[in-house]
């Protein structure tokens, strides 16, 4: 049904959403940069409220960046 799987998928941002938010808080950047990624991670969520699928692939194109800076190597912007 579609009904279920809009609502799995709305779990799925939710979740990573979360985990998002938690991954900014524990990379360890200078303030300025920080912001920048804390709203993104804000245009997302309201993204989602409109266009759930394309919130979600915004989300997954972030947390991929989110594991090159971990990893030392800044995504150009």
């Amino acid at each position: 049904m579609e009904g279920d799987s809009q609502l799995e998928l709305y779990d799925a941002v939710a979740a990573g959403l979360k985990e998002a938010h938690r991954q900014v808080r524990r990379l360890h950047l200078p303030d300025s940069e920080r912001e920048v990624l804390v709203r993104r991670l804000l245009v997302i969520t309201a993204a989602s409220k409109h266009d759930l699928a394309a919130a979600s692939r915004r989300l997954d194109r972030l947390m991929k960046e989110f594991e090159e800076i971990a990893r030392g190597r800044f995504p150009s912007a």
